[in-house]
């Protein structure tokens, strides 16, 4: 099992508190693309659902599934440990999208580069995950991309200039992994 997920099942899921009001079980959520017991998760089927599962592997400190799920031409080579009293306090999706490409559709100029193979689709989510290090909360707004190759979403990198926001430009907190 994989650290902080004892107890997945009756666990509520850090990423959608704002959902409705109830938050779905960990387990049914985000946990069944995090895997567990050695076991691998499913694939996030969206943008969005990537996105939301990268929130609570922040929230769970599952950095290798962070780095399993960055695009690795702009992964870091290590993810460090959070900071000691981080407490991530909740995720706001802004918008999200995902974009099929049509055969001989035109990539967009920020894939063309991307190794691994043809892209199928890419995306984009923006949202703001809130925390809270050293007494001080902190927000973290971004507008990310990500692409589809070989039927799994990566996370690509953030849009340069799109963690300005509501309370200021965005300041990652240590080991957010920002690139």
């Amino acid at each position: 099992m994989k650290p902080g997920q004892g107890g997945a099942a009756a666990t509520p899921c850090p990423c959608a508190p704002e959902r409705g009001g109830r938050a779905r079980a960990y387990a049914d959520c985000c946990g069944r693309h995090h895997g567990g017991a050695g076991q691998a998760g499913e694939p996030a089927p969206t943008p969005e659902a990537l996105m939301r599962s990268r929130y609570s592997a922040f929230v769970r400190d599952l950095r290798p599934y962070l780095l399993e799920t960055w695009h690795p031409d702009h992964r870091p080579p290590l993810i460090e440990a959070p900071e000691p009293g981080l407490k991530w306090l909740g995720l706001s999706v802004l918008r999200a999208a995902a974009h099929p490409l049509a055969p001989g559709e035109p990539v967009p100029a920020w894939a063309r580069s991307l190794s691994g193979g043809p892209l199928s689709a890419w995306g984009e989510v923006a949202f703001v995950a809130r925390c809270k290090i050293g007494g001080r909360a902190q927000r973290l707004t971004e507008h990310s991309l990500f692409a589809l190759q070989g039927g799994h979403w990566r996370y690509v990198h953030a849009l340069a200039g799109a963690g300005e926001g509501e309370g200021g430009p965005a300041t990652p907190p240590p080991g957010a992994g920002a690139d």
